[in-house]
């Protein structure tokens, strides 16, 4: 089947219109030299049987569970899915939605987003969450402009144990309208210092993630209290991995301002990288320079419950040059997923499931411990991921164990050139005990 539909003559017809006289008149604007004037050079079509073969191929090289035993984290996680949080998003209703538009005619929609936003704000000890953003880098960057609004202030305290990715992010959003990052450096047992932040009413926020990139729980208690000796300044708290807060205190529970992160933990698969879930919260006193949408719930004039737009920041709504956002939401599904997910666990599930998480990684860790790995940052206690330090001669080894369908963690060398021969392993509730006790033995020998 042609992806175009349109016939030659209506194609034709459609120029006529708008005094056209070829499809190539279209991009005109467009300066020549920017152009590509010879064809693509694409392969000979296929039939559908041998794409098959192809694109199975293609699969055939990449390292992935449950072929390969993967000990990765860092920002994306591999956790199982309860089969009814599947079949439930298959439902037509939900399965072929987009952010409604015309939200007040979707009450269905309206309802689900309205149940995630509520689960979030337990999740996370927050008072008011948003309708979820694209994924958690964006979030932290909105969350960064959120603060940089509410105080007047063009400088912010960024941790450098945030996840490198969404430090890039960061910098992308905000280099550019001319804001300062100051980042923060971290300490010998794995968290993020702060002793040498000076001049706090400089700062719009100070931001830190917890778990950070190394696995490693923050004092938030501490962090919270020294950045709030200066009242003006946010303190901003980040997350890869929200399901470590089914068995931690919730960052709110430390006086944190913004919360936000990723959520594809919470229902959705990995799927190489996306589409992601960005989860945002705040205190209630921000809601109006929160981004993205907000959605309320009322009753209509006969009484019955229903559900509305509360909030709409985004520059579509009306507002234009007003707008604290051009972001929506991220895909609806996505954090209907979580919320799915959150409701079938329920509050109990959580925490045995984070407890799980938890005692995996404990049990690899323990492991490579007494195998003679060293542990740079045993003395903090970690979720989910840690880092261990590697011979010299791991490389190589690395590469054989990826031969036997083992990927051993990610070398975090070029995020943090300091720290060479140090690679980060993360275990799940989808990791078996065998599996790590062959890994243990590897590094061993």
């Amino acid at each position: 089947m042609r992806y175009l539909p349109h016939t030659e003559k209506e194609i034709t017809e459609m120029l006529q219109a708008i005094g056209l006289d070829s499809l190539d008149d279209l991009f005109e604007t467009i300066p020549k030299d920017c152009r590509r004037a010879d064809p693509l050079n694409l392969p000979e079509p296929l039939t559908e049987w041998e794409l098959d073969t192809h694109m199975e191929a293609l699969a055939a090289q990449m390292a992935v569970a449950p072929e390969y035993k993967v000990f990765l984290g860092a920002g994306s996680y591999h956790h199982f899915i309860p089969e009814a949080v599947k079949q439930l998003l298959l439902r037509s209703e939900f399965y072929t939605a987009y952010t409604p538009y015309q939200p007040e005619v979707s009450q269905g929609t309206l309802q689900a987003i309205y149940e995630y936003q509520t689960l979030v704000t337990l999740l996370l000890g927050m008072e008011v969450a948003n309708a979820s953003m694209y994924d958690g880098a964006s979030a932290l960057a909105e969350a960064l402009l959120m603060a940089i609004r509410i105080t007047k202030r063009k400088k912010v305290a960024v941790s450098r144990l945030i996840h490198p990715y969404y430090r890039q992010v960061v910098q992308t959003y905000l280099e550019a309208p001319g804001f300062e990052i100051v980042e923060l450096p971290f300490l010998d047992n794995g968290t993020t210092d702060l002793s040498g932040l000076d001049g706090l009413e400089e700062f719009a926020a100070v931001a830190v993630q917890s778990p950070n990139f190394f696995g490693c729980i923050e004092d938030l208690q501490a962090h919270g209290q020294r950045v709030h000796s200066d009242p003006k300044t946010l303190f901003v708290v980040a997350f890869t991995e929200p399901l470590a807060y089914g068995l931690l205190k919730p960052p709110g529970d430390f006086g944190a301002d913004i919360v936000c992160g990723e959520g594809q933990s919470l229902g959705s698969p990995q799927s190489f990288g996306g589409p992601g879930l960005g989860m945002f919260a705040s205190k209630a006193k921000y809601v109006r320079s929160m981004p993205g949408r907000l959605v309320g719930q009322t009753i209509d004039k006969d009484g019955r419950r229903g559900f509305v737009l509360t909030l709409a920041t985004r520059e579509q709504h009306i507002r234009r040059e007003r707008a604290t956002s051009n972001i929506c939401s991220n895909q609806g599904l996505c954090a209907l997923a979580s919320a799915m997910y959150m409701a079938t666990l329920g509050k109990s599930g959580i925490r045995e499931l984070a407890a799980l998480n938890h005692d995996k990684a404990e049990y690899l860790k323990k492991g490579l411990r007494e195998a003679g790995i060293s542990l740079p940052f045993d003395d903090t206690p970690t979720f989910n991921e840690f880092v261990a330090k590697f011979g010299p001669d791991f490389k190589e080894k690395y590469g054989r164990l990826l031969e036997k369908r083992i990927v051993a963690g990610l070398p975090i060398e070029s995020f943090y050139p300091e720290l060479p021969d140090h690679y980060l392993l993360c275990a799940t509730e989808t990791t078996a005990k065998e599996d790590m006790d062959v890994l243990i033995k590897e590094v061993r020998s």
